[in-house]
């Protein structure tokens, strides 16, 4: 069966779209062969910052004939009827059609429509100017001579090329001819820009592959990425180092060469005196290199290690040496931003009053920062006010939190004041995703309480489901203000998220608060939480007067449901135990655990078994008007189940309660598991539907103490199984 090999050659495609163009190539068209009747046997993509390129194995050479079976109307339509049936067949007459009977409905006219399958070129050449033309790229450019003319070309760099070739193992292969912009397909290709840019004539994929790693272009983006790691890992270890890994760099590297070559650069000792996380995001940022430490060190080397497109002659030199020029221009920048951050700020005297309004000292560069931002009204959000009085708000916040934290109330009352400081400050200015580390570093230096600091630091996290979260008790206590005030907040404002569409990362802020209560186990009750950030939000802004406490609680039941079953739990059981007002998270997750344990044993098991039937019954006799006594009355017992039950129920009831009250939950669990052997002789023996009224009243009371007692624990009805 023959194979496809596409290549369409630009100029250099950004690295962050490559991947993604390359995989978007591979759905458009094969899924334009399946629609048209194809299949293959198997297709890859592959991509450089020059082509994408697209190899598809084991193509039918031709789609099949399409076999249609159309009915038309009865033979004795009127002639309007049959014309139209014609038409829309496409058959010249009547007798083109064949007649079919049915008993009920008589005789009636079906055209046996064939359409012949098509060449695989045919298609192909059918399908790729259109892929072409309206191919998915973010901003589109258009370019040449022909950019002029209406309905020209648009893609993400000049298009310079396309090759299409066609053809099995054992044949030679052909060009699909087609044509885009004056770019006729072709099998002529291009390797290495500077190393072998003379023209390279192709025909199946190996021989491509082949001849451009020949002419210094490795193809795969994956072989690529490993590459440059192994050569990076080596460079490094062989000046006694190790390399800073970074995935993301990685892959934007591999993104901007074909021929990679590693090397390594130095810059001055001096610029060490720089955090290392400002030396790391220069240099990466600006210069798309990587750096290195000395193996286990927390601080970083002088050395930085590049990757280059060119295998020079004077194996780099040059290249290394205006790559370091570059790194000491943006190093001694940032020194610069590192220096000033430590000093004052020349307008004092305007910011007394918010250095009064937030208790801060106007003698420390971190407290200057804070004021300033407060000073210029930095606006958070439009109908939230600005970042000040969000510090405000998270301020009382963070006070009422501590009671329940157990945090001191000092060391955060001054991290709050604190952690927001360092958005003023020129490195984070220069390098936003710094915030919070450089208010920490800054927050050292002035001699702030480690405490202090570390909440700067950590108030964002967890950032993320593989970010760490914090559990010092000053760091969650600020970090849960800061998140539930914003979600109060956006909450007032009818921000929600919707869909796939979460702008402000709500869902990531609830998150977060569900990991720092759970993991770092604090009690906190959400309700009241919220009406403490509402209050000070509506002191602030009196407009926002929606009570949105309950709508907000049952977006944190969606996202505990996920973080949960994450873990393992099953959605059944999460919802047995939830209920609409609950809002003390950690009993939850702590009832989810007692219950799963519960059930997957024997006695669990049966007692379910049991008390779902108790349930059932009830419900159903309660749905049809049945009297249920209010109260069990003993003296109705007739048998020894009713008594036993009654007993066994009664004890085991006030067991779980009293292991409840203890948030002692699997000790609850162990106290209804005694109902077990009750409840089976209960359903052997005795029939609840008695003729005597008053008995059926009594037992089906019987049967509601038996939901009260294990509802106590779980809503045992909404378990499966």
């Amino acid at each position: 069966m023959p194979d496809l090999l596409i290549e369409l050659r630009s100029e250099e495609i950004p690295a962050r779209l490559q991947r993604k163009a390359a995989g978007d190539l591979k759905k458009l068209l094969t899924d334009a062969l399946v629609e048209a009747g194809l299949t293959y046997e198997g297709a890859r993509e592959y991509w450089t910052p020059r082509r994408l390129t697209l190899d598809i194995r084991g193509l039918n050479a031709r789609s099949a004939d399409v076999r249609e079976e159309r009915k038309g109307p009865r033979t004795d339509a009127n002639e309007k009827a049959i014309e139209g049936f014609l038409r829309g067949a496409g058959l010249s007459s009547i007798s083109e059609a064949h007649v079919h009977s049915d008993p009920k409905k008589g005789d009636f006219y079906v055209a046996h429509i064939v359409k012949p399958g098509r060449p695989a070129e045919e298609i192909i050449a059918e399908a790729m100017p259109d892929i072409i033309r309206n191919f998915p790229w973010p901003k589109p450019m258009r370019s040449g001579v022909a950019s002029a003319k209406p309905g020209s070309l648009r893609w993400v760099r000049p298009l310079q090329s396309i090759v299409c070739t066609f053809g099995s193992e054992t044949e030679e292969t052909h060009v699909i001819p087609f044509e885009v912009d004056g770019i006729v397909a072709s099998n002529v290709t291009y390797g290495h820009r500077f190393h072998a840019p003379e023209a390279i004539t192709v025909r199946r994929f190996a021989d491509y592959a082949e001849k451009l790693e020949k002419a210094k272009v490795v193809l795969d983006g994956e072989r690529r990425k490993e590459m440059i790691l192994a050569d990076a890992r080596n460079v490094a270890f062989a000046n006694g180092l190790e390399l800073v890994e970074d995935e993301g760099l990685l892959e934007e590297v591999s993104g901007l060469v074909e021929w990679p070559q590693v090397l390594m650069g130095s810059f001055e000792e001096a610029y060490l005196e720089i955090p290392s996380e400002i030396i790391r995001l220069t240099i990466k940022t600006n210069q798309k290199c990587f750096v290195t430490r000395a193996p286990g060190a927390d601080t970083l080397s002088n050395k930085f290690i590049l990757v280059s497109n060119i295998e020079a002659k004077d194996g780099g030199k040059e290249i290394v040496h205006g790559n370091g020029k570059v790194v000491r221009a943006r190093l001694s920048d940032a020194a610069h931003f590192w220096h000033r951050d430590q000093g004052n700020l020349p307008d004092l005297e305007t910011l007394e009053a918010s250095a009064k309004k937030f208790d801060l000292d106007l003698k420390k560069p971190l407290d200057q920062r804070m004021a300033k931002l407060d000073a210029l009204k930095v606006t958070f959000h439009a109908k939230l006010g600005t970042e000040g009085e969000r510090v405000a708000r998270i301020r009382a916040l963070a006070a009422e939190l501590a009671k329940v934290t157990g945090a001191d109330t000092k060391l955060v009352d001054r991290a709050v004041v604190l952690a927001k400081a360092d958005l003023r400050t020129e490195a984070v200015g220069e390098f936003p995703e710094l915030q919070g580390i450089m208010g920490h570093k800054y927050a050292l230096l002035q001699g702030e309480q480690p405490a202090v600091a570390d909440a700067i630091e950590d108030h964002y996290k967890p950032n993320g489901p593989s970010d760490r979260a914090p559990t010092d008790p000053v760091a969650v206590t600020v970090a849960l203000a800061d998140k539930l005030d914003k979600l109060v907040g956006f909450w007032a404002i009818d921000e929600k998220p919707t869909g796939s569409k979460d702008p402000y990362a709500l869902r990531r802020a609830a998150l977060g608060v569900i990991r720092l209560i759970l993991e770092g186990k604090a009690r906190l009750a959400l309700l009241p939480a919220f009406e403490t950030a509402l209050v000070t939000l509506r002191a602030q802004k009196p407009e926002l007067s929606a009570d949105i406490s309950a709508d907000l609680l049952s977006f944190f039941h969606d996202r505990l449901k996920v973080y949960l079953r994450d873990l393992g739990a099953r959605h059944d059981l999460i919802d047995a135990v939830l209920t609409p007002d609950s809002d003390d998270l950690l009993m939850i997750a702590r009832r989810v655990e007692a219950l799963t344990a519960f059930i997957t044993d024997e006695e669990g098991r049966n007692l379910l078994a049991g008390t779902k039937r108790a349930t059932q019954i009830l419900a159903a006799e309660e749905k049809k008007g049945t009297t249920v006594a209010d109260a069990v009355d003993a003296g109705l017992f007739r048998l020894d189940a009713e008594k036993a039950l009654h007993q066994a129920v009664e004890a085991g009831s006030g067991e779980a309660r009293e292991a409840i009250a203890k948030e002692d939950f699997r000790s609850a669990m162990e106290a209804l598991a005694k109902l077990r052997q009750p409840v089976d002789q209960f359903f052997n023996d005795v029939l609840v539907n008695d003729d005597d009224a008053a008995i059926r009243a009594n037992r089906l009371a019987l049967l509601g103490l038996i939901r009260s007692a294990t509802g106590t624990v779980a809503d045992f009805s909404k378990i499966a199984g």
